[in-house]
């Protein structure tokens, strides 16, 4: 049995704490918020974020930032990406030399343009810190509906225990060396999940959201391998995975506000309704800086920011990825002499 605690307590860190309780771990659970610990002690349910989902009488639930990470054998950080960097520099006052922290949220920080492990990293640099991703809805993860995904780490030993401590008959863990191409799928994919929602909203059909999975993927990998991620990682749980389950699930905030947009929404109308953070929209940004820095062209992403922060209706933007000039899909097979 590990002790571990959660930092954070939304929807995915809620989900999270359940799956490694009912894994036989103690857990507890952290939020800056003392409202929300206050209804988690008194509810045994998220009432807003997960509802149906009930907890357990004997997990702890905490507002003590220092009781929730001295100790502890694993910190799960399930902040969203705008809160990661302050969120780990209070945490790094507590943590111990190699002490593990998983982060399981998904984003890159458009200031810096690191992923949100490097974050960690240059804030905790005594921790180990490994990622937790794939097309996981905590809606279905806190109902124990069969889910895969992947833990990331740079030491096998770390991602096999962790690969032991969160693993159970309905959620399966694989492990990866690939941290870099672990994140940046988790973080792009929710960029083109918001493009997904859009056309959605402009009513438009299977043919669409087809194509902008199979050309999102394609600006993904483009982009991850530039930056040293394997091009196998996009090909996979972290990469298409992930984005298929993210473009095509109610579930996924980032296409219900693209739906919203898609329907005439501004971006600030349509983070409101959601009610929840749209890690897409603050990856967006970060994503255009990166498609600079490494020379490489991402057009579905730079759309989704024309839309979002140039005042782009949705409609052209569709109308400038269909009138792109002309392209071969895969330059690299070659054409018969």
């Amino acid at each position: 049995m590990a002790n571990i605690s959660i930092i954070g307590a939304g929807s995915w860190g809620t989900a999270l704490a359940l799956l490694l309780y009912r894994n036989g771990h103690q857990v507890t659970v952290w939020s800056i918020m003392e409202q929300e610990i206050a209804m988690l002690q008194k509810e045994r349910e998220h009432k807003d974020k997960l509802p149906g989902v009930k907890l357990p009488e004997d997990m702890a639930f905490t507002t003590d930032l220092k009781a929730a990470v001295e100790g502890k054998d694993v910190l799960v950080l399930a902040v969203p990406s705008p809160y990661t960097r302050a969120t780990s520099k209070s945490m790094a006052l507590y943590v111990k030399e190699g002490q593990v922290i998983v982060n399981v949220a998904k984003g890159i920080e458009e200031a810096t343009l690191f992923t949100l492990s490097e974050i960690i990293e240059e804030e905790i640099p005594k921790a180990e810190v490994a990622v937790l991703s794939g097309p996981s809805h905590a809606e279905e993860v806190g109902r124990g509906i069969p889910t895969t995904i992947v833990v990331g780490a740079r030491k096998k030993d770390t991602a096999e225990y962790l690969q032991n401590i969160f693993m159970n008959e309905a959620f399966r863990v694989y492990i990866s060396p690939d941290v870099l191409g672990i994140e940046l799928g988790a973080a792009l994919k929710n960029v083109v999940a918001l493009a997904a929602g859009i056309a959605d909203g402009l009513g438009y059909g299977d043919n669409t959201k087809a194509a902008l999975i199979t050309r999102g993927i394609a600006e993904i990998a483009r982009l991850g391998t530039a930056m040293g991620g394997k091009w196998e990682t996009f090909c996979g749980l972290t990469g298409i995975g992930d984005l298929i389950v993210t473009c095509a699930s109610m579930h996924s905030r980032n296409r219900r506000a693209g739906i919203l947009i898609g329907q005439g929404h501004t971006m600030e109308e349509a983070m409101a309704e959601v009610k929840m953070v749209v890690e897409g929209v603050y990856s967006a940004k970060a994503a255009m800086g990166l498609a600079k820095k490494y020379h490489v062209q991402l057009p579905i992403i730079e759309q989704v920011n024309e839309v979002l922060f140039h005042g782009k209706s949705a409609a052209e933007a569709v109308g400038s990825l269909m009138l792109r000039d002309k392209k071969i899909e895969n330059p690299i097979i070659p054409w018969e002499a």
